[in-house]
């Protein structure tokens, strides 16, 4: 089932003069790029923003976050037709849905725009490649441990937000990694909205009882909230692994709410994210529409993996003392 995938993997290690043997660039004022994605203003979002903007400073050029405050895909479309009709130098999109962004990216592209998707993967476009966690990989590190968790056995709710190509690929390892286990799983949608998880949780915990054996976040607005609603109704022996690491995630690790939750590189994603379309921009390949994935001379990857980390009550505090280390630096 792996050896479907087309990606082509290129460790972060790589520098963009190796991907090229081009000279540096020289930038100009006129240069601008823009990550476009939905609930911009979560934790996860704004770090993915700072290493965005971070690689702009150190390349001496202008970028723009873009997209709704709230999970709204129709409104990130909006945003990106709006953006691509500025000309930019290049776009970094997380797709929210890949099917609704399909024609404006390919449309971006036709115009000459470079657009590398990031976080989440529309990969039926003509985006150039794809940054961020191998979410397939993501998920069966959380399934193994799920299982583990379970002794082989039980029901799982899973929350999501139904059609996001990334989470679907994390749920699809997890399913993977408990084949030949007895282990079900019921997909609950809380379409980007914290609120939908804690009153799904609580509706669960209270009218189903001991029906559910564990709980899985594989987007990261949820996990918190499933550990708030356990914890309010006094259930314990029931697993939650969690997705990312906003301080209230990374706080219920700690005190054992949660039993882990997995980490991935959103900094990373935003800082390499803009540095490739910058060399792109620079660099321009004879066409934009150039089939990159089967090309064996391209010096475009197909898929930049940034990694994951599980994290539970044996790294947490390590995890977070690095976190604040960075943050003041």
């Amino acid at each position: 089932m792996r050896l479907r995938r087309l990606y082509a993997f290129l460790p972060i290690g790589f520098t963009l003069l190796q991907l090229t043997g081009c000279a540096p660039a020289l930038h100009d004022a006129k240069e601008k790029y823009y990550l476009i994605a939905t609930n911009t203003k979560i934790p996860y979002w704004q770090a993915s923003k700072s290493g965005f903007f971070k690689a702009a400073a150190q390349l001496g050029v202008k970028a723009e976050m873009a997209g709704p405050e709230n999970y709204d895909a129709k409104a990130e479309l909006d945003e990106f037709e709006r953006v691509a009709k500025l000309s930019p130098s290049g776009i970094l999109v997380s797709a929210a849905d890949a099917n609704m962004l399909k024609s404006a990216i390919d449309s971006a592209v036709a115009a000459g725009v470079p657009v590398i998707t990031m976080d989440s993967d529309a990969p039926g476009s003509k985006r150039l490649l794809f940054v961020g966690t191998n979410n397939y990989d993501a998920g069966v590190l959380g399934g193994r441990l799920l299982a583990k968790q379970l002794n082989g056995h039980g029901k799982v709710v899973v929350f999501t937000n139904a059609g996001q190509p990334n989470l679907d690929e994390r749920i699809h390892g997890y399913r993977d990694a408990v084949v030949g286990k007895s282990i079900q799983f019921e997909i609950v949608d809380i379409k980007g909205d914290p609120r939908m998880a804690f009153d799904s949780a609580t509706d669960i915990v209270t009218k189903r009882k001991g029906d559910v054996d564990a709980f899985v976040c594989v987007e990261a607005l949820a996990g918190s909230e499933v550990a708030e609603v356990l914890d309010r109704n006094h259930i314990t022996g029931k697993p939650i692994i969690a997705m990312d690491t906003s301080e209230s995630t990374l706080s219920g690790v700690q005190k054992g709410a949660i039993i882990a939750t997995i980490a991935q590189k959103p900094y990373t994603m935003g800082f390499y994210g803009l540095s490739m379309l910058d060399n792109v921009h620079h660099h321009m390949p004879k066409s934009l529409d150039a089939d990159f994935g089967h090309d064996p001379f391209s010096v475009l990857p197909v898929f930049v993996d940034t990694g994951a980390t599980l994290i539970d009550k044996s790294n947490v505090d390590e995890f977070l003392k690095t976190q604040a280390a960075n943050k003041s630096e």
